[in-house]
């Protein structure tokens, strides 16, 4: 077992800047060490260690690197990721896995072919209103639950030029981007749906991509899942609602880990991932008779759990949490839900063997 493992990112945008570098970099056993840039030295300003270089056919070069984080456009995942595989690396992979089912199977099998540790940023499984969610699911406070609502509500309504997510590109849009973090969590926490019903659409002008989606997830035992996001609404509602037999569970708000590292925060950092109190979600709920409302303390977010278990798995001393057969799956819904609003109706799902 080496004493740190070191990661090379391919990108350095967004992604790169405010959530990989710097949460890879807090985690002990793991040395940010190399960035792929074609055009700046962006990273090395913000990380004086690093080494860059303008090809990523270097970096696969590098016997030195043991992972590679592909952070480009959706639209390449599945060729850096395909690259870095074939040179021996082991590969994190951003959301969305891949384009297509199809090229995540790829994928897949030719990381079991070379015994290679194959992961997808899923995050928002750290975040920390979701743990929260987890847990009054997995406590079954609320009783049989009969329906869920995710919704990622903003006001972002005109176009920044130039972005790839707005663009035509294969890959791109706000299916792939958010779609893709609210089907894994509804995955985790209540398993492969029965069939899903979409609705995928463009609200703002001069942009190619959709930017709004409404989808509903059915469940065996009349469970529905409603996935929801705009990029125009001012007003947020909640962003997650949990209705059972027994009450429900209402969360409003943004996890805070995002801005606190675009801000210059570090995981490290005392008090890293938690919500004031008045951010906390609100719970009402009857059990044997007697009624109970109040708040339900956030449980911390930790994005850095994510690269402590790559790392953890990348030497055999774990499970991978975030497999990539899960990320598959989503994306084999992020399929099903577009043909869903092409056809205008219910689909069932292909997921289940």
């Amino acid at each position: 077992m080496k004493e740190a493992l070191n990661v090379g990112l391919i990108g350095y945008g967004y992604a790169g800047r405010t959530f990989h570098a710097p949460v890879i970099a807090s985690v002990p056993g793991l040395r940010l060490a190399k960035v792929v840039e074609r055009r700046t030295d962006r990273a090395k300003e913000d990380w004086p260690q690093v080494g860059i270089v303008r090809d990523a056919k270097e970096l696969y070069a590098d016997p030195g690197i043991d992972i590679v984080v592909v952070l480009t456009p959706s639209t390449d995942h599945f060729t850096f990721a395909r690259d870095a595989l074939l040179a021996g690396k082991h590969v994190v992979v951003e959301k969305p896995f891949t384009v297509t089912s199809a090229e995540a199977d790829e994928l897949i099998a030719l990381a079991k072919e070379r015994g290679l540790v194959l992961s997808v940023f899923h995050n928002r499984r750290w975040d920390g209103d979701f743990r929260t969610v987890s847990g009054i699911v997995r406590s079954g406070m609320l009783g049989r639950l009969v329906s869920a609502e995710f919704r990622w509500d903003r006001y972002r309504p005109r176009p920044v030029p130039g972005r790839w997510r707005e663009s035509a590109a294969p890959g791109a849009g706000i299916w792939y981007d958010l779609g893709s973090h609210f089907l894994d969590q509804a995955l985790q926490l209540f398993g492969v749906p029965e069939t899903i019903w979409a609705d995928i659409r463009t609200q703002r002008e001069g942009v190619a991509a959709n930017d709004a989606f409404d989808a509903v997830l059915g469940y065996e035992g009349g469970l529905t899942v409603r996935l929801c996001a705009t990029c125009i609404a001012r007003t947020p509602g909640p962003r997650y609602r949990l209705n059972g037999e027994n009450g429900s569970f209402v969360k409003y708000g943004e996890d805070p880990q995002e801005n606190a590292l675009r801000e210059g925060g570090r995981p490290s950092d005392p008090g890293w991932g938690r919500e004031p109190e008045e951010r906390w979600g609100s719970l009402d709920v009857t059990l044997d008779g007697l009624r109970f409302t109040g708040k339900v303390e956030t449980l911390p977010g930790a994005y850095q759990e994510y690269y402590a278990n790559v790392r953890d798995a990348v030497n055999g001393a774990a499970e991978l949490a975030v497999k990539p057969e899960e990320a598959r799956d989503v994306i084999r819904l992020i399929e099903l839900g577009f043909q869903s609003s092409r056809e205008g109706r219910r689909i069932e799902t292909d997921l289940r063997g």
